[in-house]
């Protein structure tokens, strides 16, 4: 799949303000400074189309930006060690949780995790939240151009062993790199993929 515009489209704090649900769409979700806005950036060719914040928590709403006027992407808030309030926390995942399990053109969500560290408890008790809403869902491991091929295998192979302890059968792994553009070809390619398959599902009237 080429790129060939992709533009904001908006922002959203409850469901009853997000775009109409009549295009496919793939949201990213990832720990606070996972390097999802990085991700974003780097997938569809604009430096910052999301914007990037060593600051954790820097994403607080559902954004929303549309791709070949065709499907949308989908910049989520993080979770983790963002710093704001308790009250603002549930809010958040409130909301997140709203979306996952009623938002009907959502048709996978993209994991991140960080490939620099081991398994992180957070993200694996994302993963198993995702499993009891029945949301597909792949991950994407970033930043894998920070550590040699080997430890990011390791940490790699760790997280698979610690997600087998609640999982028979695991999603796809995807390795990634905003610097070096590892991944973008594999994860556009299922992502077009996965629009011909939603074209091809029948719509309710």
């Amino acid at each position: 799949m080429k790129i060939k515009s992709c533009r904001f489209e908006k922002s959203s704090a409850k469901m009853s303000e997000l775009p109409a649900s009549d295009k496919p769409e793939y949201a990213f979700i990832g720990r606070s400074n996972v390097g999802k806005s990085s991700l974003i950036n780097m997938l569809t060719g604009q430096k910052s189309l999301a914007k990037t914040s060593a600051k954790p928590g820097k994403t607080q709403l559902i954004n929303h930006f549309i791709i070949n006027e065709k499907w949308y992407l989908v910049d989520l808030p993080g979770y983790g060690y963002a710093k704001v309030s308790k009250g603002k926390r549930e809010d958040w995942e409130k909301m997140i949780r709203h979306y996952l399990t009623k938002r009907e053109n959502l048709v996978c969500i993209f994991l991140l995790i960080d490939g620099r560290l081991p398994p992180q408890q957070n993200d694996l008790d994302f993963a198993n939240r995702l499993g009891e809403y029945g949301v597909p869902f792949v991950i994407a491991v970033t930043k894998t151009d920070k550590l040699g091929s080997s430890a990011i295998q390791t940490n790699v192979a760790a997280f698979r062993k610690s997600m087998l302890e609640h999982w028979d059968d695991l999603p796809a792994i995807h390795l990634t790199s905003a610097n070096t553009e590892k991944g973008k070809e594999e994860i556009l390619a299922f992502i077009e993929q996965c629009n011909l398959s939603y074209a091809q599902q029948p719509k309710a009237e």
